[in-house]
């Protein structure tokens, strides 16, 4: 978007916190509640209530997907309105409302092969997502900006109506895969108890039951996120004497520059948490609480395995990847950098929130959630005060801190996992990462002096060769101290095979 990049993200970020509360409340939480219910039914060998519940949720979903659309493209102007009083947000938001019509389906099909607990399909799914997201973003972007009439805000607008064509794309594939492997499921239909009877009416009103704590807690992030919209123009105009679109440039450096870079490491706890949910949901529903015990702490440990030397590791290379992405700033890199360690509070939570509901404590949940949302308010005014356009990721850190908290002294307490051994792990992955922090800082600094890091292409080549160094360097600490082998087990003993380490 060249010049217009941070004002094209400002609307963008804006338009985005609006449109995934729509997503979160069309989709009604089902999707995840979904996936709990097959998952409960299915340790049961009751396959045939799983299939009716998936048949019936996806019948539910296709009316959420239509009333909520059309909600948000006839009520755009109202929503742009409140959502910072940019007219120019409204043809974004109409633009989104089409994935909004097909987002439900496809989350509810997500949820029911997660219910089975085969992730694949899902997983696959959410990658041609976002390729085809991607191809449609870059390919109208180029034609807009640099073959026609370079007007931003089409631009802008034909990039979030990509949300809508990886949707597309992307249920397609997971149809393919039912059909493929109806035969299968039918088979289990045909094979299972036929002991539990519940009528369409029980079921209908069980998914709606299970799905409203869900609406409530997926949008704790997004609840933080709005606080921030609301918010940051007025207090940042209270004590300032900064134009409009200036405190926009400031919004968008970690509203969505900053923010779309570290979703990209926030999105694989979110995946951790979706796993977690039907496996802690089966475990419950056999009373079993050893595995109950055992699926928290591998749960935990294997997200702190990845996420903390993700963050660590896109610290030390915000200043040449916000150049690859966007362009040379001190002040969005910096902006980066505090938000790589906000990324850990965001996923821990996630992970966190997902153990509770499927242990089904949504209640409990949602009243940590309600604690840090309310620290958050309280606290974001003197953090904005005090540090301006990083006051915001203060803020969140010491909400979703307190949230976590309260979530992991109440599984320690009720569950008995083995908290200890999770942080005597977490300290050496924790080391790991400094360690691995502090030599792919001096790494970026080193090549600085050769490539210069205010250039997309010589910034590239910094990111690639850092990356490298630092995983590599992660990695094999943890192959060679036995870290990953007692986080992993044995789905590592062939790489130890192939570099000769031997961890008895």
């Amino acid at each position: 978007m060249g010049h217009y990049g941070n004002l094209a993200n400002a609307i963008t970020a804006q338009s985005y916190n609006i449109y995934s509360l729509f997503i979160i409340v069309s989709t009604a939480g089902i999707p995840g509640a979904v996936a709990k219910q097959i998952a409960k039914y299915n340790a049961l060998n009751e396959y045939g209530v799983s299939k009716r519940l998936f048949h019936k949720g996806l019948g539910l979903m296709a009316i959420f997907g239509i009333i909520s659309a059309a909600a948000m493209f006839f009520f755009a102007p109202q929503l742009a309105f409140w959502g910072g009083g940019d007219p120019r947000q409204i043809p974004v938001l109409r633009s989104l409302s089409y994935a909004i019509l097909i987002l439900p389906t496809l989350s509810i099909m997500r949820g029911y092969f997660q219910g089975f607990n085969d992730m694949k399909p899902s997983a696959i799914s959410q990658f041609i997502e976002q390729l085809a997201r991607v191809v449609w973003m870059l390919l109208t972007a180029y034609i807009i900006m640099k073959l026609q009439d370079r007007n931003y805000l089409r631009a802008v607008t034909q990039s979030n109506l990509a949300a809508a064509v990886g949707a597309v794309f992307a249920i397609a594939l997971l149809g393919f895969y039912y059909y493929r492997q109806k035969a299968e499921m039918d088979e289990l239909v045909r094979d299972s108890n036929n002991a539990v009877e519940v009528s369409t009416n029980d079921l209908l009103f069980e998914i709606i039951q299970q799905s409203i704590p869900f609406i409530i807690i997926d949008c704790g992030i997004n609840f933080f996120q709005l606080v921030d919209q609301f918010t940051f123009h007025r207090f940042m105009a209270s004590f300032t004497h900064l134009q409009f679109d200036q405190i926009e440039n400031l919004y968008a450096l970690f509203g969505l520059n900053a923010n779309k870079l570290i979703m990209i490491i926030v999105s694989l706890s979110t995946a951790m948490a979706v796993t977690a949910i039907p496996l802690l949901s089966g475990a419950k529903a056999r009373r079993d609480r050893r595995d109950i015990q055992k699926q928290i702490e591998n749960t935990l440990e294997l997200f702190l395995f990845v996420m903390i030397p993700a963050s660590f590791g896109m610290a030390a290379i915000s200043t040449p990847i916000y150049t690859v992405f966007y362009s040379y700033d001190p002040l969005g890199s910096n902006v980066l950098f505090v938000s790589s360690f906000t990324a850990i509070t965001l996923g821990l939570f996630t992970v966190l929130m997902a153990i509770q509901q499927g242990l089904s404590e949504n209640i409990l949940a949602i009243k940590y959630l309600i604690v840090g949302l309310i620290v958050k308010l309280l606290v974001q005014y003197p953090m904005i005060r005090t540090f301006t356009v990083n006051g915001p990721l203060l803020a969140t850190n010491i909400g979703f801190i307190l949230t976590i908290i309260l979530s992991l002294q109440h599984l320690k307490v009720k569950y008995h996992f083995n908290l200890k051994r999770t942080l005597h792990r977490f300290l050496g992955i924790l080391t790991f990462s400094i360690v691995m922090f502090a030599v792919t800082f001096v790494m970026v600094f080193v090549l600085g002096r050769f490539l210069p890091l205010d250039r997309r292409v010589p910034a590239m080549i910094v990111v690639g060769i850092s990356v490298f160094v630092g995983a590599s360097l992660y990695a094999l600490a943890s192959l060679y101290t036995g870290l990953a082998r007692s986080i992993l087990g044995q789905k590592i003993a062939s790489i130890e095979r192939k570099l000769h380490i031997i961890n008895d």
